[in-house]
C-alpha cells in the first residue's frame, strides 16, 4: 500500500516489476506507481547490505551497487539494509533522520530536553543572593514548577524532587516578603 501524495489515503499496490497507472479511490488524482522486488521480500537484518544482482532490480540511492530493500517513509528514497533506519516501524533515509533530529519533526529522535525542574528551583533558589528580585522570580518558580509538573523528565535523572523543592522555596521566598511589607505598612502606619 503506498499513500496517495494528494489526499494521504491509502492506495493498495499490486506486484508488479516496472510502472502502473493507479487512481486514488478518494480524490481520482492519477497515480504512476514504480514498486521494486525488495518491496514484496521479507525484511531481513542484513549487516551489509545485499549486491545488485540484476539490472532490473532497484538500487540504494546512498549505494548504487547495493540492492533496495525499503523506501524512506518521508522522502521515498530507496535504500539498503545498510542506510535503512528503522525506528517504531517506520524506515528513515539518513538524511531525513538528521533532519528530524535538527527540527524536531520525528520524535522518537528527541535528544534533548528542559529540565524544568532544576530551572524552577534555580529561579527560586539563585536570586536569594540578590533578595529584592525574589519578588519576581519566587512566583515565577511557581509558575514553572506547576505549568511543567506533567512534562517528560529528564532522560537520566528521573523524578520531581527539584519541582517539589522550588516551590517549597519560593513559598517561603513569598511569606518572608509578605511579612516584610506587612511589617513596614504596620510600621508606616505607627508613625
Amino acid at each position: 500500500m503506498v499513500n496517495c501524495p494528494k489526499c494521504k489515503a491509502g492506495v493498495v499496490v499490486e506486484p508488479h516489476a516496472g510502472g502502473i497507472s493507479y487512481g486514488c479511490a478518494v480524490c481520482q488524482a492519477p497515480l504512476s506507481v514504480w514498486t521494486f522486488p525488495a518491496l514484496y521480500r521479507a525484511s531481513t537484518p542484513a549487516s551489509t547490505g545485499e549486491s545488485v544482482q540484476t539490472e532490473s532490480e532497484s538500487t540504494c540511492y546512498f549505494h548504487p551497487q547495493k540492492r533496495a530493500a525499503e523506501s524512506c517513509e518521508k522522502c521515498g528514497r530507496f535504500l539498503c539494509a545498510l542506510c535503512d533506519i528503522e525506528l517504531d516501524g517506520n524506515h528513515f533515509c539518513p538524511g531525513c533522520t538528521a533532519q528530524g533530529t535538527a527540527t524536531g519533526s520525528i520524535q522518537r529522535l528527541e535528544n534533548r530536553r528542559i529540565l524544568y525542574g532544576p530551572l524552577s528551583f534555580m529561579l527560586a533558589a539563585l536570586p536569594l543572593f540578590f533578595a529584592i528580585v525574589t519578588i519576581v522570580t519566587a512566583p515565577a518558580a511557581i509558575y514553572v514548577a506547576i505549568r511543567y509538573w506533567k512534562a517528560p523528565m529528564s532522560l537520566v535523572r528521573p523524578g520531581r524532587v527539584s519541582f517539589i523543592a522550588a516551590i517549597l522555596l519560593a513559598v517561603i521566598e513569598l511569606v518572608a516578603w509578605a511579612v516584610i511589607i506587612t511589617a513596614l505598612v504596620t510600621a508606616k502606619h505607627h508613625s
